[in-house]
């Protein structure tokens, strides 16, 4: 018997992600180029894989609290006290940035309310929007990705309930400029929309010290993590903190969906917080570096400030038409209309060897006078 009537309206409204099918597609490639992939390529450090095995041996392997393991909370606030010194800041402790933005999404947006999201944007974004009935509103940044606040302040209407953005930023690697950080905690204020900051790459900023609208305003929700900045982003581990009220409600919808995140990850998250990730970002920075000075005697693009991806302009054809050619090649890269309503750009991570990035740096350019 058909069960296709069977599925809800809103999955329908949902496509398979644009980086998953190239990732399916590099599995049937020999020895494939891969830039495509939004994940560190260090190994997670020993002192945080021993944190994570201990926990196991001392049978801290059930449920935790909801909202997280208090040590853990601890030391995050303790942290967001010295960074802001709000007093009417919470935190819960997430299955990831990605559970954390979900139950944000659940926790604030009512069907028929809009999001405003600067184009280009986290492949999710919009999906999160749409799974809890929202309407996504874009505010084009191109040619150079900054944010222009006049733009954002012009795009709400009497049904925004959130601004969400982030930076360092997915898929660009563009930072939001502390003055652009203020001038953005001030437009939802005047409105009375929430400010929702996607700080997930917070670690990786290469040019500048790391900034937070917050550091402006109380009522931003923030999502941070720890997968990429340690490298394990398969253990779904995040948090976010903001307003008491709106974390409170968090936790409710947390009970119902995620419980809490997962145990053993937590009391790694602990260790986590003592090692220093200085070398791994100079690294990441070099690498910035490295990929930046192989393509700017072909390609466009405006040299990232954090994150780990950089998202030049096709030197011809759209998007779509350059990586297609690209793959051919063996060389697997994103696509920017996955990213956009355009699609006229490219995303390359360079969360890779060097020797990778070498080899994708030769193809790009070959490919680039091709036509």
């Amino acid at each position: 018997m058909p069960t296709s009537h069977l599925i809800a309206d809103r999955t329908k409204q949902i496509e398979v992600s644009g980086i998953r099918k190239v990732f399916e597609l590099g599995r049937s490639l020999k020895d494939p180029i891969n830039l495509s992939i939004g994940q560190p390529h260090f190994p997670v450090p020993d002192s945080i894989k021993n944190a994570a095995k201990d926990a196991i041996d001392r049978n801290l392997n059930g449920y935790t609290v909801t909202q997280g393991v208090s040590e853990l909370r601890e030391r995050i606030l303790a942290d967001l006290k010295l960074r802001y010194g709000h007093a009417d800041r919470d935190v819960i402790i997430t299955s990831g940035t990605s559970g954390g933005l979900l139950l944000a999404m659940m926790a604030v947006v009512n069907p028929g309310d809009e999001v405003i999201i600067p184009d280009p944007y986290f492949v999710s974004y919009p999906h999160l929007v749409t799974l809890v009935g929202g309407k996504s509103v874009y505010v084009d940044t191109y040619p150079d990705f900054t944010i222009d606040p006049d733009r954002i302040e012009a795009a709400i209407t009497p049904k925004t309930k959130v601004i969400l953005v982030c930076s360092p930023a997915n898929p660009t690697g563009a930072t939001v400029s502390p003055e652009v950080q203020m001038a953005l905690a001030a437009i939802a204020d005047k409105h009375g929309v929430l400010l929702l900051s996607d700080e997930i790459y917070r670690a990786f900023h290469y040019d500048e010290t790391p900034q937070s609208p917050t550091s402006y305003s109380e009522n931003v929700l923030v999502i941070e993590g720890y997968g990429k900045t340690y490298g394990m982003t398969g253990w779904r581990l995040g948090f976010a903190h903001g307003p008491k009220a709106i974390v409170d409600e968090m936790m409710k919808l947390q009970q119902f969906t995620f419980v809490c995140a997962p145990s053993i990850v937590q009391y790694a998250g602990i260790v986590a917080m003592d090692f220093d990730v200085t070398g791994i970002v100079a690294d990441y920075k070099q690498k910035r570096d490295r990929i930046c000075a192989g393509l700017r005697d072909r390609f466009e693009f405006n040299s990232p400030g954090g994150a780990f991806y950089l998202f030049p302009k096709a030197p011809w054809g759209t998007g779509t038409e350059f990586v297609t050619e690209a793959v051919k090649n063996s060389l697997l890269i994103i696509p920017g209309g996955v990213f956009s309503k355009r699609d006229s750009h490219f995303r390359i991570s360079y969360a890779a060897k060097d020797e990778t990035l070498d080899r994708g740096i030769e193809v790009l350019n070959r490919l680039a006078e091709q036509k």
